[in-house]
């Protein structure tokens, strides 16, 4: 037996590929598109749905319920569509499960508080890499205090937001699994360490992709601002038009994979 044992158990890693339940054993392929955009904005994939710009392809399942899988048409190329639920462990299994089905190519958006206030309500942050202050990622690399994005990934992201003449910001992330944990002391702290926004899943998300080989890049938006000690919601959720454009850039980039 392999000697793994550390003083903190979140630094024990292990590098074995293989584990007890392994997604592709569990989660049959199905006929699903390579590409594929995640989002967090339940929002818009209901209008879509409504509107019959998107159809189920497959359906996951969980102890909170199903987890459907859709397909949208992209100019006639296909594009497939999930929620991976909110925090870094959902995020994972329904990341690897969708992975198992048969996608590739990820593009993910949603939205992140801003730990500068400069950065408004509505704009674009492009994740370079985030700070790993969770703990999924820790089971899927070795410790350090960040995880990149793909490169490739978020080049296919600028490419597509300068073809569209948007704006945006190229910076760090910082993923945490506290909301209600994000003192000002830590918010100074990751700004000082080049930290744009804070979200709860991207280190996980990029953490998975490294390991299972896969692209994946994320898009983010300006939403709350936590850059001083009287939090600022901005109504930073009731962005609906924003939310539906960031969805449709990130196909754009996901299909530029």
């Amino acid at each position: 037996m392999k000697r793994l044992r550390s003083k903190y158990p979140i630094l024990e890693f292990d590098p074995d590929q293989e584990a007890v339940i392994e997604p592709r054993r569990v989660i049959k392929p199905a006929d699903v598109p390579t590409h594929c955009v995640v989002t967090f904005f339940q929002d818009v994939i209901t209008r879509l749905q409504e509107t019959g710009q998107a159809t189920v392809i497959a359906s996951l399942s969980s102890e909170i319920g199903t987890h459907p899988v859709y397909e949208l048409d992209m100019d006639g190329q296909r594009v497939a569509l999930f929620h991976p639920g909110v925090g870094a462990p959902l995020a994972a299994c329904m990341l690897e499960e969708v992975i198992a089905l048969g996608c590739e190519k990820f593009i993910a958006c949603g939205g992140a508080g801003v730990l500068d206030e400069a950065i408004a309500l509505g704009h674009i942050v492009v994740p370079t890499a985030a700070m790993r202050d969770e703990g999924t990622s820790y089971h899927y690399l070795p410790p350090g205090r960040e995880v990149a994005a793909c490169p490739a990934a978020v080049t296919a992201i600028e490419r597509t937001l300068k073809g569209h003449n948007i704006e945006y910001v190229l910076a760090k992330t910082w993923t945490t699994d506290a909301i209600y944990r994000e003192t000002l002391t830590k918010v100074q702290l990751r700004r000082a360490e080049g930290c744009a926004t804070v979200e709860m899943e991207a280190a996980a998300l990029f953490a998975v992709a490294q390991f299972r080989g896969v692209t994946f890049g994320q898009l983010l938006y300006g939403g709350d601002d936590v850059s001083s000690d009287e939090w600022d919601s901005r109504l930073w959720d009731k962005q609906t038009s924003v939310r539906e454009k960031l969805l449709w850039l990130a196909a754009e980039a996901c299909l530029a994979l």
